[in-house]
């Protein structure tokens, strides 16, 4: 089918919400046109802020984005929210808790939320979360909020395509040793506490704050501030979103940001590059390869060899 590219793109810079959903499926969906789409964006990108919100199941994620995304948007800023969800066992697609914990701000015309499906995919993202991001970027969105599917301890993958990795806790939710077990003091950037309110909060600030202090920094290095909310009242969202504008700042100053992007876009091509090599592989003689190593004709090794070779 006939895909109107840059009437898509105009339109989505425009505003209209409609063609950005197309333009993101058009990449989730690995269509003939997704390749045509990211070359268009190419020279387009590097204008949005990219902030991951992580953290367990029940922390508030979305409590805490809707509330981010409200005062953005009060701020004049064009705002995109990526709600990773979990897959559906029987249709692949993504649940839409998240959009539905979202209404207030669908209708807004400043603010686009998309829900995808992890499909499977390992680390609390989708598998062309970079892509999305690049597609959002292009079309003219100032921030992008990826809220992650929440699945603790593998959940780390967000710090790579993120400029500031927000991790959120709650109390009762495990002290701050188990947050160091759990890796998220290696990839945070903000600690949220979040659900303030509640017995035990002031402990959980104390323990991940000594848990920080015990971490081999040097002087220029970033050390994550530790900021207490409660979401759902909004309580504390304004400190969250002067955190983010300081660590961007220190990103620009240190040259982290930098380091961070060209680490970041090295990911993402190799990531590419073996999905494509992934495809091509179904399409030469594997079948064969197979027949050949279980009858004892070639070893293992041999045989990816040549599969690599015929790639």
């Amino acid at each position: 089918m006939s895909v109107d590219l840059d009437g898509l793109l105009d339109g989505a810079r425009r505003g209209r919400a409609r063609d950005v959903a197309r333009l993101i499926s058009l990449v989730e969906d690995d269509a003939p046109q997704a390749a045509a789409l990211l070359r268009q964006c190419a020279g387009h990108v590097g204008h949005a802020r990219v902030v991951g919100i992580t953290g367990p199941p029940g922390a508030g994620k979305s409590t805490t984005t809707t509330a981010m995304v409200a005062r953005l948007r009060d701020a004049g800023r064009r705002v995109a929210v990526l709600a990773v969800d979990p897959s559906s066992p029987y249709s692949g697609g993504a649940l839409l808790g998240d959009r539905i914990r979202m209404q207030e701000l669908a209708t807004d015309p400043r603010v686009y939320i998309r829900s995808m499906a992890a499909r499977g995919h390992l680390g609390g993202l989708a598998a062309t979360t970079s892509q999305v991001i690049r597609v959002l970027d292009a079309v003219g969105f100032d921030d992008v909020l990826i809220e992650t599917v929440g699945v603790g301890q593998s959940e780390i993958e967000i710090a790579g395509v993120s400029d500031t990795t927000v991790v959120l806790l709650a109390p009762g939710m495990g002290d701050g040793i188990q947050a160091a077990k759990a890796g998220i003091l290696e990839i945070a950037d903000i600690l949220v506490v979040n659900k303030a309110d509640r017995e035990g909060a002031d402990q959980t600030v104390r323990d991940l704050r000594a848990m920080l202090a015990l971490g081999a920094r040097t002087d220029a290095a970033w050390v994550p501030p530790v900021v207490s909310t409660v979401a759902v009242e909004g309580a504390g969202i304004v400190d969250v979103l002067a955190a983010v504008d300081q660590h961007g700042t220190w990103l620009a100053d240190s040259g982290e940001g930098e380091r961070r992007l060209l680490r970041r876009t090295s990911d993402e091509i190799t990531a590419m590059a073996l999905s494509l090599a992934r495809s091509r592989m179904a399409s030469a003689s594997l079948e064969a390869l197979v027949q050949k190593v279980l009858a004892g004709e070639l070893d293992p090794h041999e045989a990816a060899s040549r599969l690599l070779d015929e790639v």
